[in-house]
């Protein structure tokens, strides 16, 4: 039986689940996910691996307008994801505009490739009502939205999934297999992702970072990490979040340093999970005013598309 391998890049607007996609997918946990919208901020690579095929899948931060450079770096990697797909998924959900982002869509309408359009969050149209009436009713909305995007994606299979629960999942990745093409493996079969530890380190800082501060302070943060020495049993890192202004230098801080502390620490268990060995974190907070809008700054923090 010939190899087959092949890059599956995961595009559409924010928060409609693609990182929750990529990491049930992919089976690790590769994608910073969380209830707040424009989580992924690169292109992050999940490879899946079997004796006889490699799939590629790609993370993508979700399609926007941009108003500062970190954002058309954002919509770079997304854009970069149409151009060396053998197989898109364009997800979607159950309560997102589907003209949104038209450009983009208009992109995707004249892929030659094989286009799945996944509507995810099925789970959200199960009616309270468990009445027949009720589960005719969910599936007639499904049904409006399917033929909805059967106009927009005319080319496109569409396939109704819940990523969170898994629902559709596994169908979802025997089709991909279908269609990918033959080729020897891209990468080490032992390989998990494209990305470095120290990439890692910095996506679980800032995730602890969107889950506990609120407003606009998580999209002002980055993490930089400064030192990463690994032993054999444990890894001493020390890392630097970046922000824009004192306030919010304080604001990360917090009183007496307690809301660092619990970042620091959420971060450390997370960070112990996923290396699977002991770590001692020690993290600092620098003011950055023109991270977001400096080309040498953000090149710096890894947003180059190129």
């Amino acid at each position: 039986m010939n190899h087959k391998a092949g890059f599956v890049n995961i595009v559409g607007n924010p928060n409609v689940g693609k990182s929750t996609l990529m990491n049930q997918l992919v089976g690790e946990r590769i994608s910073i996910a969380t209830f707040k919208a424009q989580t992924t901020r690169h292109r992050i690579m999940g490879i899946v691996n079997t004796p006889d095929m490699q799939i590629v899948f790609s993370d993508t931060p979700g399609v926007l307008k941009p108003n500062y450079k970190l954002q058309e770096s954002m919509l770079a990697f997304s854009e970069s994801a149409l151009q060396d797909a053998d197989v898109l998924l364009y997800v979607t959900d159950v309560v997102e505009n589907p003209e949104k982002n038209m450009d983009f869509l208009e992109k995707v309408q004249k892929m030659k490739i094989p286009v799945l359009l996944l509507i995810n969050k099925i789970d959200q149209l199960a009616s309270a009502d468990n009445t027949s009436t009720g589960k005719h009713a969910a599936q007639q909305k499904l049904n409006d939205i399917v033929e909805h995007w059967h106009q927009l994606l005319p080319n496109a299979e569409i396939l109704p999934i819940s990523a969170k629960n898994k629902f559709g999942v596994d169908m979802l990745l025997r089709r991909i297999q279908e269609l990918l093409p033959e080729s020897p493996a891209f990468f080490d079969k032992d390989q998990l992702t494209d990305k470095p530890a120290r990439f890692f380190v910095s996506e679980i800082i800032r995730e602890k970072i969107l889950l506990y501060y609120d407003k606009e302070i998580p999209y002002s943060v980055e993490v930089r990490v400064e030192s990463f020495k690994e032993s054999e049993r444990s890894i001493h890192i020390q890392a630097v979040i970046y922000v824009e202004r004192d306030s919010q230098k304080g604001i990360i801080i917090g009183h007496q340093g307690i809301a660092l502390k619990k970042v620091g620490a959420e971060s450390r268990k997370a960070l112990e999970k996923f290396f699977d060995k002991r770590i001692y974190l020690e993290t600092f907070v620098k003011v950055d005013k023109d991270w977001r809008s400096s080309k040498r700054e953000l090149d710096s923090f890894g947003y180059n598309p190129e």
